[in-house]
């Protein structure tokens, strides 16, 4: 018997839509798109929030040649966008004329906020003509905000990502989207900019799905490379070399290589935090229970984030699960000082 769970959106995906125009499509322009400062037919984008996901994501817009106008709580975080010809404004109203507003939050509570509370960017008689969702939410809080666009007159996009900063520069990030199918096709070529490539997965909240079972498999494999990581390392084997010979096996991943450099050299600078992944896996893990599906494996391994964000490092990588799997198997570990390739073609960053 199967379980059915409305919340993920239960129609069947549209057919496969015409192609579009690069810039816009055939439809009708947004008001805001008879500027007579662009070429008709060029969207222009709104962007709400700009910490290290977010202006990464931004930048490859801006860079691209589109029109865009940024806003983040703290001011600052966006104006470094103006280098790469984007716009700053500090009032959500501010975005309400544009075409596509993207946003990137860190909470479900954070994304209501900017978009229903008083003041936010669904609060006046002009709405954008598209908002897209790049955060991990919640479906039901998705749910909610695409009910709020569609009573407005805004379509609603969910499209969580896959990938962090750095991820974003080398051009290496992946979206999964859910929603009408026909806003989809129209805003592909905007997603397309900002890494390899979208994949659209149905109507409703079907991406949140997806992005969580994504994030439920980053914290297995993590806390899984760190247990056979240490169990090397304690019997003799440098962790460079026994990283290096895993990766090129048909074990290894873009992702293992990708946090070998952390594993390695212990540089916990932080690209996703042990309280952020927390939340993916009770999120996750409340989905399990919605949908009747056991998952004894993630919940063992969220009982081990738990214990990651009990030590306090909140502010450093979840790669800090190596430390945890260490210690625990009495291994005092220290930096190896070598040169790792982390397969992005890319240095460290500072915040990465």
């Amino acid at each position: 018997m199967t379980h059915d769970d409305s919340r993920w959106g239960d129609d069947p995906p549209h057919p496969p839509q015409k192609p579009v125009d690069a810039r816009w499509g055939d439809d009708p322009p947004h008001p805001s798109q008879e500027r007579a400062d662009r070429p008709p037919g060029t969207p222009t984008v709104g962007w709400i929030g700009t910490g290290r996901m977010g202006a990464a994501m931004a930048e490859r817009l801006a860079r691209a040649g589109v029109d865009l106008t940024a806003w983040n709580r703290t001011l600052a975080k966006a104006e470094p966008l103006k280098e790469h010809g984007a716009s700053v404004c500090a009032s959500l109203t501010d975005l309400r004329d544009r075409d596509v507003v993207f946003t990137t939050v860190g909470t479900s509570e954070d994304l209501e906020d900017v978009l229903l509370a008083e003041g936010g960017l669904l609060g006046g008689d002009a709405v954008p003509g598209v908002v897209v969702d790049c955060s991990t939410v919640s479906p039901e809080a998705s749910a909610r905000v695409r009910a709020a666009c569609e009573e407005r007159g805004a379509a609603f996009l969910a499209a969580p990502v896959s990938g962090n900063a750095k991820v974003v520069k080398s051009g290496k990030l992946s979206l999964v989207v859910s929603g009408p199918r026909e806003t989809y096709d129209k805003v592909a070529p905007l997603l397309d900019l900002l890494g390899r490539g979208s994949t659209y997965v149905g109507e409703g909240e079907k991406a949140r799905l997806v992005k969580i079972a994504h994030n439920l498999m980053l914290g297995v494999v993590t806390q899984t490379l760190a247990e056979i990581t240490v169990l090397a390392e304690k019997g003799g084997v440098p962790r460079h070399a026994f990283l290096e010979f895993f990766n090129n096996s048909v074990m290894g991943s873009g992702f293992t290589r990708y946090k070998s450099p952390a594993f390695v050299n212990l540089d916990y600078r932080p690209t996703f935090t042990p309280v952020l992944l927390r939340k993916d896996f009770d999120l996750g893990l409340d989905a399990a229970r919605r949908l009747g599906v056991p998952l004894p494996v993630t919940a063992l391994t969220a009982q081990l984030i738990q214990a990651s964000v009990a030590t306090g490092r909140v502010d450093e990588d979840f790669a800090i699960l190596l430390d945890l799997q260490a210690a625990a198997a009495g291994l005092d570990l220290v930096p190896e000082n070598v040169e790792v390739d982390d397969g992005l073609g890319t240095g460290p960053e500072e915040g990465d």
